[in-house]
């Protein structure tokens, strides 16, 4: 059968733009569908947005420490945002990202149709117009939305997601985040350091529930002193007017804010385009996949948060590259346990593995623990940033690198290195025979290593 194009994308978002180009670029006759913007949640309204926030607040902090590192005369206590102004960068950064994405989809030869599309059956997709295209594979790449929790009554206009928080033109007096996971907790930064009173609701027992729960803590006070107030263990029950009921302690309490950030998580957006019409397998509100991110359909796969295993923009790129990979006769895989994540924040957090209560969980007293304290590191004492750590977790027996955990200065920037220490299997002696740059805060990483295999860092007692 001939068909109209040899792969068809539905999303432009980071799994599916990156799946156009791949595809595109091996010779095949390549389709993307997308019904807002190029670049997707990330790009626009996601962590791309976000870290110009976070940007901005890193100067604003580097301002006010100025004097401690010797530079007088700047009038720390006028500096403050403008907002307008920061919306004008933000749009700036993210308008150039999307072209670059236009450009390159376009370089490659793959055709971007905007709209919506329908999936009539595994070949076929219907356009908003009721045009029909056809197609020997498709790859599904719709991405997520933000979850509102119907068990929350929420009303009013002071309630908002992320992307209305993004789009504001004055920084809040007061704001009440609901969730302390990776999206409550970099808003709950970026606002506190531009002046907003911050509250942050969080039903678990400590926030970022994802991370290593030493570290959390760490962050959690680290946010604590830059004036955020933590409400653990708050259970929401509803919100109207600015006014949020929680209970928590077994009381029901109020508090009341400016704007409230509904930040509860995100739910792949899977429903409304045919994929569960033509019987494409479910696992909850992820459309399904094996490991070669093939759905239950041959011809069909399934990429980005689409697919709900790992809801995180650059898991999407690995998933574009070998879904097209595989579409094109490869017989490739994608591994989970080693991706990377990264919260920025100051200090940022950055891990990649297992965390410590899991990593016990499956090997009980078997595993080594290092930890080293920035407090003890030349470049993090220089910097101003020794509330952080490094926390390394090995395999008892042969020192596999089960997990790495890092909170401190530019850390985002060092985890690859240990994803990639984790995908080639190294060992712990291996990664002591490397030699850490000095003075830097990845020296940090090789102190951790050494107090978890030999029992003692070199810079730190204990």
């Amino acid at each position: 059968m001939t068909y109209d194009y040899d792969v068809t994308v539905i999303g432009g978002g980071p799994g599916g733009y990156v799946a156009g180009i791949l595809a595109a670029r091996q010779g095949k006759k390549t389709c993307l569908i997308e019904k807002e913007r190029l670049g997707g949640t990330c790009l626009n309204r996601g962590c791309i947005p976000t870290k110009v926030f976070v940007k901005a607040a890193e100067e604003l902090s580097a301002l006010r420490n100025a004097e401690a590192v010797g530079i007088v005369g700047v009038q720390k206590d006028a500096a403050s945002i403008d907002m307008q102004r920061l919306q004008k960068r933000k749009q700036g950064v993210t308008q150039q990202l999307v072209g670059g994405v236009q450009g390159l989809l376009k370089a490659a030869g793959a055709k971007v149709i905007e709209g919506t599309a329908t999936l009539k059956d595994a070949h076929t997709v219907v356009l908003a117009d009721g045009k029909e295209i056809t197609s020997e594979y498709f790859i599904i790449a719709t991405g997520s939305e933000t979850l509102h929790p119907k068990s929350i009554p929420c009303e009013g206009d002071e309630v908002l997601t992320s992307t209305e928080l993004l789009n504001l033109d004055v920084v809040p007096g007061s704001i009440a985040i609901l969730g302390g996971g990776v999206i409550g907790i970099e808003f709950a930064y970026a606002l506190s350091q531009f002046g907003s009173k911050v509250s942050v609701l969080e039903m678990a027992s400590e926030i970022l529930p994802m991370v290593d729960a030493e570290i959390a803590g760490k962050a959690r006070k680290s946010l604590e002193k830059g004036g955020v107030r933590f409400y653990m263990g708050a259970k929401v029950l509803s919100v109207k007017n600015g006014q949020v009921t929680y209970e928590m302690d077994g009381k029901e309490q109020t508090l009341q804010a400016d704007y409230v950030l509904m930040s509860l998580g995100r739910r792949p957006s899977t429903e409304g385009f045919g994929a569960r019409e033509i019987g494409l397998r479910y696992s909850g509100a992820a459309i399904s996949c094996d490991e070669s991110l093939k759905s239950s359909i041959d011809n069909i796969y399934v990429v980005g948060d689409a697919n709900g295993k790992a809801m995180l923009a650059h898991t999407a790129f690995k998933e574009a590259e070998i879904a097209v990979a595989n579409i094109c006769g490869g017989a490739r895989t994608m591994r989970y346990d080693c991706i990377p994540s990264c919260i920025y924040m100051e200090p940022e957090i950055a891990s990649v593995g297992l965390t410590e209560a899991q990593a016990r969980e499956r090997c009980g007293d078997d595993v080594k623990i290092g930890r080293f304290p920035l407090y003890a590191n030349g470049k993090s004492l220089i910097d101003g940033g020794t509330d952080g750590m490094m926390k390394v977790i090995l395999d008892s027996k042969y020192g596999e690198i089960l997990g790495v955990h890092l909170f401190g200065a530019h850390t985002t920037e060092m985890i690859a290195q240990f994803a990639t220490a984790m995908q080639s299997e190294l060992t712990a002696e291996e990664i002591l025979e490397t030699v850490f740059p000095h003075p830097s805060v990845s020296e940090g990483l090789g102190e951790a290593f050494l107090s978890a295999w030999n029992g003692s860092a070199i810079h730190n007692i204990g």
